[in-house]
């Protein structure tokens, strides 16, 4: 099944994708009385860091590292970390970063999602509920936020039937299982 998509039988694919966390921070809702007017704190620094999340979604498993940008080098880096711990193969979508010559030469089969679907990508959803969590609040300096970040990843690492809930879609686990067919079918291709 694996061999389509250049893999072999058994090997590790991972869903993949990049937060930007900075001290521009974003307004959330918030419960209020009914008229009464919220005041929230929002930082305006332009301080950034990447925090790049790849997750397996047949066993709820993810893992994290953080990164200077979103340049070719700092991925290829994490694209060799990621292969030493014995990932194969990684889908996510075609920022020019991903698509790089460079990050393909990190020996990780690249496999590409349709243009303007983060929809597809499961570890979106991590991404979104890790933005309800962190966002909205004053930090102060990146190191606290990418702190807060970091606290509620190792919160949730622990707790793997939340993840798998989140990332395990059954859809996707079908296509995962039967690989051959997902290359084919509704949503993966361009594989490099």
């Amino acid at each position: 099944m694996m061999t389509s998509l250049g893999l072999p039988e058994g090997a590790r694919l991972r869903f993949g994708d990049e937060m930007r966390v900075g001290l521009r921070g974003q307004v959330r809702r918030v419960w209020a009385p009914r008229g009464e007017r919220v005041y929230q704190a929002v930082e305006l620094g332009y301080e950034w860091a990447y925090l790049f999340l790849t997750g397996e979604v047949e066993h709820g498993e993810f893992e994290w590292q953080w990164l200077p940008n979103m340049r070719k080098e700092a991925l290829h880096e994490a694209m060799k970390q990621l292969r030493e711990r014995g990932v194969e193969g990684i889908v996510w979508d075609r920022a020019p970063g991903h698509r790089a010559k460079l990050v393909g030469e990190a020996g990780i089969r690249r496999i590409f999602l349709p243009p303007y679907s983060p929809e597809l990508n499961p570890i979106e959803r991590v991404i979104e509920e890790l933005r309800k969590e962190v966002e909205g609040r004053v930090y102060g300096t990146l190191e606290a936020k990418q702190q807060a970040v970091e606290g509620q990843l190792a919160k949730w690492k622990e707790d793997p039937d939340r993840i798998r809930r989140l990332i395990g879609w059954d859809w996707i686990i079908e296509q995962v299982q039967e690989r051959p067919r997902a290359v084919a079918g509704r949503f993966i291709y361009d594989i490099y």
